[in-house]
């Protein structure tokens, strides 16, 4: 907190400033989430493309998936070292645990940009590879440590170490274990990406809205994602899925979760 702050008046200062206002504030976390943004980095016509329908899957899902944190800003303008494009979900309050639902929630929208790449462009790229890290490890902490699975029942297969001996976890399993814990983890994947690509389809044309304001504007906040998706559930009659709280699987979970 105190980085952040500090780096809100740097940037205050930097614009002649008196006081830090809330752009200045907000322009302070997305640097220590996503790093500088690099508005002079030239990406070519088809990367920007395929940044786009990524980031709009991630968005897109962040706001019809009951349990999973609001989008407060899409962009594709490119930051740091790596990120060609972002999509910043902030929780609406506090929170100190997750449910299962939320858990399951957030590997949705991980995997919704690779899943926008294939549904929209029929190809992927390696611009996923930190999303499938991340949810690998969601679904893998979900059986190995908090016990959400019939793989280990309440078994717990990874042990949090002693942070003077550096910290991490000890496996504490056996290999025939080691087999059912990575079969489950890549049956869940697939079937949630199934679930995620049905979404999409089902939301094609708001897609295809969210794509033409990023490469219109680059960045959209959240309130303008929210009415394109509002917009589009009322031109076709769908019931809003923005707001829920609690999941609606489109089909069932792997038996083992």
């Amino acid at each position: 907190m105190a980085n952040i702050i500090n780096e809100a008046a740097l940037l205050a200062g930097r614009k002649n400033k008196t006081y830090v206002e809330q752009q200045d504030l907000v322009e302070a976390v997305e640097r220590a989430i996503a790093g500088l943004e690099k508005k002079s980095r030239r990406i070519n016509p088809e990367e920007k493309r395929i940044v786009a329908y990524h980031e709009s899957g991630h968005a897109l899902l962040a706001e019809t998936t009951e349990g999973a944190k609001r989008v407060s800003k899409v962009s594709i303008i490119p930051r740091g070292l790596a990120a060609l494009g972002y999509t910043l979900n902030t929780p609406e309050e506090n929170k100190f645990l997750m449910q299962k639902h939320e858990l399951m929630a957030e590997v949705d929208v991980l995997l919704a940009g690779r899943a926008a790449e294939e549904v929209f462009l029929g190809e992927i790229s390696t611009g996923a590879g930190n999303d499938l890290e991340r949810a690998t490890d969601i679904i893998k902490a979900m059986v190995s440590i908090y016990g959400m699975s019939d793989v280990a029942g309440l078994m717990v297969l990874e042990k949090q170490r002693n942070t003077f001996l550096n910290g991490g976890t000890v496996k504490d399993y056996s290999d025939k274990m080691a087999e059912k814990l990575d079969e489950h983890i890549k049956k869940t994947l697939q079937e949630r990406y199934e679930v995620v690509k049905v979404r999409l389809e089902e939301y094609r044309e708001c897609i295809e809205r969210i794509v033409a304001k990023l490469n219109e504007f680059e960045t959209i906040d959240g309130d303008q994602l929210r009415e394109v998706i509002a917009s589009f559930e009322a031109e076709n009659g769908m019931v809003s899925q923005l707001k829920h709280s609690k999941p609606v699987h489109e089909k069932p979970l792997s038996e083992n979760l």
